[in-house]
């Protein structure tokens, strides 16, 4: 998940035995992504509310916190969940980041504008997956012509391995861009709903990258 400024400085304060100033304990559900919290769902019946993750996450371990339980939110009809916000209150509140649903695991890739070709040592997509980008601790994504956008899904086509490349479409062309760069991929699953319905959230994982 790309947390927030004000996540990461929390998380480096309590290195030293800082106080959080805020307490991250509120989960989201976005239709699309956004570095500030925006796209979040609204509306249904019973309407749609972030759901208290106070007792959701395990201890850290192994540089990661992992989920211990599921949260059900209920979910407005014709609204595709794509992703899961953190917040330190049940409404407004600071906003800590958001992940791609489905908490899937992140790899770190590096791309050639030569080839238009992905390297993610240890990923192992299959043509079509859906997955998302973003920049990771000092990184930054491909620049350029057709290069891809943090938090925007794209399809996986020409897999060979751990090397692939992406597409804005299913099987079309690959994204063409004209620098290299480097960064975080993610698998992402998305769920529509046609009618008022529920969404679990079930397995999520925290981690810094």
């Amino acid at each position: 998940m790309p947390f927030s400024t004000t996540a990461l400085n929390q998380a480096l304060d309590a290195l030293n035995g800082g106080t959080p100033s805020t307490i991250i304990r509120w989960a989201s559900l976005h239709t699309a992504y956004s570095a500030t919290g925006t796209n979040e769902l609204t509306g249904g019946s019973p309407a749609y509310a972030r759901k208290d993750l106070n007792t959701f996450w395990g201890a850290a371990s192994g540089g990661s916190k992992a989920t211990t339980t599921s949260v059900t939110f209920d979910v407005p009809a014709l609204t595709t969940v794509a992703f899961v916000g953190l917040w330190s209150t049940v409404t407004t509140g600071t906003f800590a980041g958001m992940g791609a649903n489905g908490g899937a695991t992140q790899f770190g890739f590096t791309a050639l504008a030569s080839t238009d070709i992905f390297t993610a040592p240890g990923s192992a997509y299959s043509n079509g997956d859906t997955v998302v980008v973003f920049p990771g601790a000092g990184s930054t994504l491909p620049t350029g012509g057709t290069p891809p956008a943090a938090g925007t899904v794209y399809f996986i086509i020409g897999v060979s391995g751990a090397t692939f490349q992406l597409s804005a479409t299913s099987g079309g062309a690959a994204l063409n861009f004209t620098s290299d760069g480097a960064g975080i991929i993610q698998k992402i699953v998305t769920e529509t709903f046609n009618a008022q319905g529920t969404f679990t959230l079930t397995t999520d994982t925290l981690t810094i990258v």
